[in-house]
C-alpha cells in the first residue's frame, strides 16, 4: 500500500476462470499470534530526528517502546537502490538487528524495485530496465539471496520473507504483469528458491491487496499454484476504507486458509486516530468517519484494530496467524516524506501512524500489543 488514489485491479477485471485444484498443502496450526508494526520509515525519521514518546511524554527508542507495549513482530520494506539511500539492505540490517535484540520477530518485504510496489506500480529497479525475462530471475535470486545473506550474517536472520509486495496486477511491469502470468510465476518461483536457500527456517508469504476479494485473491493463488509457485503463509492488506466489509474479509481469508490450508496474515492495515494533519500536507485519508461507527479518534482507531483483529483469530483451525500495522512510527518529520527522490516531500499518513501529534504512542498501541 503506499501512494493510495483509488484502487484498481485490472487483473481481477481481466482473470482467467480458476484453475481447478489438487489437495490442499497442510499446514501446522499457529500458536503465536503475531502483533505485528511495520516500520519502514523508522531508520529515515530517526535520521531526520524523530523522536517517539510513551503518552505520558517518556522518550525511548521506538523498537523498545513497541516492544514493551507487546508487539512480537516487525515489518521491512526492501527497495533495489531507492534515491534516498533508505530501505535498502544497509539500514534493513540494521533495524532488523535492533528488533532482533528486542526479542522481536522480523518479516522482510521484497518490493524488487527502486520505489513503491503496490497494485497502481510495479516499476522494474532502473538498474533491470532492459533485461530479458532470464536475466530478471537472476536479478530476483541474486538480490533476495543478497539481502537475506546480510542479515544472516549480522545475526539478525528474518523468520518470514514476503516476496513480492501487493502482487494483484503481477511484478516487475510489463514482463511480469497480471496477463503475463508465467513469467510472474517464474520471477516468484526465482524469490522463493533464494529464500529456501538462504534462510531455509524462514516462511515465505505472498501478498496481495484488497483482502476481501477473493474472485482475486482465488485467481492469483490459484494460478500461481498451477504454475508451481510455493508458499507457507498469505497476506492480505485490508484498509477498512478502501477494501470492503469486515465479512467480506472474514469470508475470504476463511476461505484462503481452507483452500490452501496455509495460515493468513492481514500484513497491512491502519487507521486514523485523528482526521487532521500535522504537516501541512493533506493526508490521505481525513474524513471524520471513515468508516461509519468508527471515528477517525483514539477510541475509533483502536475499535477498529480489535475489529479486525477479531476477524483474523475467527479463522477456524488456528489458521488466523495474525496482524500487521502498517507504518506504525511514520510520524509527520521534516524530511520524511513520501517520495524518495524528492527531500522536500512530505508525510499523508501521519495521523494513521501509532504515535500522534505529539509524538506520543496512541492507545491503539497497547490496543495492537495485547491482541
Amino acid at each position: 500500500m503506499k501512494r493510495r488514489t483509488a484502487l484498481t485491479t485490472a487483473a481481477a477485471a481481466l482473470a482467467a476462470p480458476a484453475l481447478a485444484l489438487g489437495t490442499a498443502e497442510s499446514a501446522g496450526a499457529q500458536t503465536a499470534f503475531a502483533r505485528g508494526a511495520d516500520i519502514s520509515s523508522l531508520a529515515k525519521s530517526e535520521a531526520k530526528d524523530g523522536v517517539y514518546m510513551w503518552a505520558d511524554g517518556w522518550k525511548e527508542d521506538a523498537i523498545w517502546i513497541l516492544q514493551k507495549s507487546g508487539v512480537n513482530w516487525i515489518r521491512l520494506k526492501v527497495w533495489v537502490n531507492p534515491a534516498d539511500g533508505y530501505n535498502n539492505k544497509t539500514h534493513v540490517v540494521n533495524v532488523a538487528k535492533r528488533a532482533r535484540a528486542a526479542g522481536m520477530n522480523v518479516l522482510v518485504d521484497f518490493h524488487y524495485s527502486d520505489t513503491w510496489a503496490d497494485p497502481g506500480a510495479q516499476t522494474k529497479p532502473a538498474a533491470w530496465a532492459n533485461y530479458s525475462v532470464a536475466q530478471l530471475k537472476t536479478a530476483i535470486y541474486n538480490h533476495t539471496a543478497d539481502v537475506l545473506g546480510a542479515m544472516v550474517s549480522a545475526g539478525a536472520a528474518p523468520q518470514m520473507v514476503q516476496v513480492g509486495n501487493e502482487l494483484n496486477g503481477g511484478m516487475l511491469w510489463p514482463t511480469g504483469r497480471y496477463d503475463q502470468l508465467d513469467n510472474l510465476a517464474q520471477f516468484l518461483i526465482s524469490g522463493v528458491n533464494a529464500v529456501r536457500a538462504t534462510v531455509p527456517a524462514a516462511k515465505v508469504m505472498l501478498h496481495l491487496a484488497e483482502g476481501g476479494n477473493n474472485s482475486l485473491f482465488r485467481w492469483f493463488f490459484d494460478a500461481m499454484k498451477a504454475r508451481g509457485v510455493t508458499w507457507d503463509t498469505i497476506g492480505a492488506s485490508y484498509y477498512p476504507y478502501w477494501h470492503g466489509s469486515l465479512s467480506g474479509l472474514q469470508s475470504n481469508l476463511n476461505d484462503m486458509a481452507s483452500r490452501y490450508g496455509k495460515p493468513v496474515y492481514v500484513v497491512e492495515t491502519a487507521y486514523p486516530f485523528n482526521p487532521g494533519d500535522r504537516d501541512g500536507f493533506g493526508n490521505i485519508i481525513s474524513a471524520a468517519t471513515p468508516v461509519s461507527g468508527y471515528p477517525a479518534s483514539y477510541t475509533g482507531q483502536s475499535n477498529m484494530l480489535t475489529a479486525i483483529a477479531n476477524v483474523v483469530k475467527a479463522v477456524p483451525n488456528g489458521r488466523g496467524a495474525g496482524v500487521f500495522w502498517w507504518e506504525a512510527t511514520w510520524t509527520a518529520v521534516a524530511g520524511n516524506g513520501w517520495d524518495p527522490y524528492d527531500p522536500n516531500s512530505k508525510n499523508g499518513w501521519e495521523n494513521q501512524a501509532l504515535f500522534d501529534f505529539a509524538w506520543k504512542a496512541t492507545p491503539a498501541l497497547k490496543t495492537l500489543g495485547t491482541l
